[in-house]
């Protein structure tokens, strides 16, 4: 049974008075060095760090305790709709949490079955303990990397290089101990850590998480620095006890036989699907709702006006805004040896004795012992439109920022992010251009493209629908998609991964060239698959590529109906699940072929990094150069998705930027040169009142 005195017990020990140091003191003086360092060993710091070393980079990993890397904070699962796009986008850069959640998933389940593989969300539940156990393995031998118990309390900062915007740069960090660490550059993964706060009823305690100190002297380091700093909520519900859950009589859902893996590099996942655990589903009655109800003067998480995640709300926020409504409960297992149960959509953070009511107030629960209460979590995040698209700081030099400290909710959205900051700290200690993607590109792309052009006012979830060329953008071809560019352009992804990747492109082509070259007319075809509904009204002889667009259709039917050449290339599951697909989407694709050029032109069209919106002389409202102030739009494209930044506003500044550039170009143009091209001015051709000032100092 828990107790508030228990809670209570797991108050932290008194913390040291903090320090506060800044570059040039003699602290930094014998430091060791590093090409890039990264503070936090969560589920970004984890990706950043391995991406980094991956990439060639001398890495250093900092965290306050080696035994918490890859510990699973929340819900004990990954992937999901959108969020199974960003882990199969991570695992094609080479990313470490789709072959791990391969190695140690309990329950696999595809999303979405019912539409378009455009649109599947892959999902697993993960035994905690044996995925902690598999990232610190993978973490420790990673070569390049490095990994220290440290905490870091300030950085080393010198003047900044004159070719780019920022009022400084990164050097290095200063650890608690005292010492210092030079670096190239410096990724900032921490968490719920910057002055977080964990709320149970009417207690609070400083914490990151659970039994775990928050990063106090960072987080005053950061504000110093000018960094525009908000503050988000987020909450995890209780642990219950296994063997206390009547399980009979709730809706038991089975997992997918066969399971499909998150990795391109997986054939299949390490469990046999029939060994794979159930999930059961329950929901909230109405008396537990006004238990909640009743009690809401006893919970200040839920009074607090700190914004908290609107796809994954508490109990309390869900009863709120539907008080007639039941609830769903997902009782998920944390692992195949373990007793715990994870009640997904129960958290809360009434004080416990109040949350053990809850509990037992639900069907099958009714004797639930609760092994820990659920509680909130309050901490500081950066405003991310203070970042570039490679998630650099605009502000510091060298500096990145990857996961929730941007904003974001969910292990997926920071693995993401973890992973394009490591390869881009890499690439830049090493002088080299950044790694960007792209809206067009993958959902990394979108993910990124938000956050640093609107920002967020509420943790950040991936969707699906946030994506514009979601049937292009699909999680079979993001090893097309990006794979080779990870190995190409940024230098982290292995050999043997580009081979891979190589070979199935190759395999496809030939592939759709031999369906597309077989062709028989429509009469034929019905006599060849008679169970197919073919048209008869189509003239023109049909191709088997044609012909694998059926929804009854698969190659498997097809090399029965035309063994030679066909069955061959059936035979192959994993190329032959994708011909399919590639037959489903290749006139959806083409569509959007045209919009995806615009949106490309439009991004190429840059902006200057150090252009002053208040000095210019260009038509715009006070409101709208307020907003373009605090966004930075680094492209033409990102401009125009600016919130209340209108089309008018947009042709007047594009116009400014031309005209501009144009006469930094005058002087130096023959006599017969022609206009200019349209686009950026580099942030030395023109110059504002604060570049000038920027420059001066």
């Amino acid at each position: 049974m828990w107790s508030r005195s228990s809670w209570r017990r797991l108050a932290l020990p008194p913390a040291p008075p903090l320090r506060h140091r800044r570059a040039g003191s003699e602290v930094a003086a014998g430091a060791q060095r590093y090409d890039v360092v990264v503070i936090g060993g969560g589920h970004a710091g984890t990706e950043a760090a391995a991406a980094a070393a991956r990439g060639g980079a001398r890495t250093l990993l900092l965290t306050h305790r080696i035994s918490t890397i890859g510990e699973m904070s929340c819900n004990p699962s990954f992937g999901g709709i959108g969020k199974g796009h960003l882990m199969r986008e991570v695992d094609a850069l080479d990313g470490l949490c789709g072959r791990l959640c391969d190695r140690s998933g309990v329950h696999y389940k595809v999303l979405n079955r019912c539409k378009g593989p455009a649109v599947w969300g892959l999902r697993a539940q993960i035994d905690r303990g044996r995925y902690k156990e598999l990232m610190q393995k993978e973490i420790l031998s990673t070569p390049l990397l490095t990994v220290r118990e440290a905490s870091v309390e300030d950085l080393l900062l010198a003047e900044p290089a004159a070719d780019r915007a920022g009022k400084c740069q990164v050097t290095g960090v200063v650890l608690g101990d005292g010492g210092a660490v030079r670096a190239g550059s410096v990724v900032v993964t921490a968490g719920t850590f910057l002055r977080g706060t964990l709320l149970v009823g009417l207690q609070r305690q400083a914490a990151g998480r659970l039994g775990e100190r928050p990063a106090l002297a960072l987080a005053r380091t950061l504000e110093q620095l000018g960094f525009a700093m908000g503050r988000l909520k987020t909450g995890t519900p209780p642990r219950l006890a296994k063997d206390s859950i009547d399980f009979r009589g709730l809706e038991e859902r089975a997992a997918d036989n066969p399971p499909v893996p998150f990795s391109f590099l997986s054939k299949a996942v390490w469990i046999k699907p029939e060994a794979q655990l159930p999930c059961y589903l329950t929901r909230t009655t109405p008396r537990a709702r006004q238990i909640v109800l009743d009690n809401l003067h006893l919970n200040s998480h839920v009074r607090e006006t700190t914004r908290g995640p609107r796809y994954c709300p508490s109990l309390e926020a869900k009863v709120l805004r539907f008080p007639h409504r039941e609830h769903q409960v997902w009782l998920e297992p944390e692992g195949l040896d373990s007793g715990v149960i994870y009640p997904q959509g129960l958290s809360m953070t009434l004080p416990p004795e109040l949350q053990e009511q809850v509990i037992r107030a639900i069907p099958g629960l009714e004797g639930a012992r609760m092994l820990q209460p659920g509680y909130g979590v309050q901490y500081d995040f950066l405003d991310p439109r203070q970042l570039t698209a490679s998630l650099e700081s605009r502000l510091v030099q060298r500096l990145f920022f990857a996961g929730q400290v941007n904003g974001t909710t969910g292990y997926e959205e920071a693995a993401a992010q973890g992973v394009l900051a490591g390869i881009n700290a890499c690439l830049r200690a090493r002088g080299k251009p950044p790694f960007l993607v792209s809206r067009t590109q993958g959902y990394l792309g979108v993910l990124i493209d938000d956050l640093t052009t609107l920002g967020t006012a509420e943790p950040y979830r991936m969707f699906s629908s946030r994506v514009e060329f979601r049937m292009a953008l699909r999680p079979d071809n993001a090893d097309a998609r990006l794979t080779p560019r990870g190995f190409e352009e940024a230098g982290c992804v292995s050999q043997q991964r580009y081979e891979q990747a190589v070979r199935m492109r190759a395999a496809l082509e030939d592939g759709i060239a031999a369906l597309k070259s077989l062709q028989f007319s429509s009469s034929r075809w019905s006599q060849l698959l008679p169970q197919v509904p073919i048209s008869s009204s189509r003239r023109s002889p049909a191709s088997a590529f044609d012909i694998l667009r059926y929804p009854e259709v698969t190659m498997d039917v097809l090399a029965r109906a035309v063994p030679e050449p066909l069955a061959e290339l059936a035979q192959w599951r994993e190329l032959a699940e994708r011909l399919k697909i590639e037959a489903a989407y290749e006139w959806c694709v083409a569509n959007q072929q045209q919009e995806m050029e615009e949106v490309l032109r439009d991004e190429a069209l840059q902006l200057p990094e150090d252009l002053d919106y208040f000095a210019i002389d260009a038509s715009l409202s006070a409101e709208v150069r307020e907003k373009l102030d605090a966004s930075r739009p680094r492209t033409v494209g990102a401009l125009g998705r600016i919130p209340g930044v209108t089309p008018a506003a947009v042709v007047n500044l594009l116009r400014f930027v031309k005209a501009q550039h144009h006469k930094a170009q005058k002087p130096k143009a023959s006599p017969g040169a022609g206009r200019p091209p349209a686009g950026a001015m580099s942030s030395e051709e023109g110059s504002s009142p604060r570049a000038e000032a920027g420059r001066a100092s």
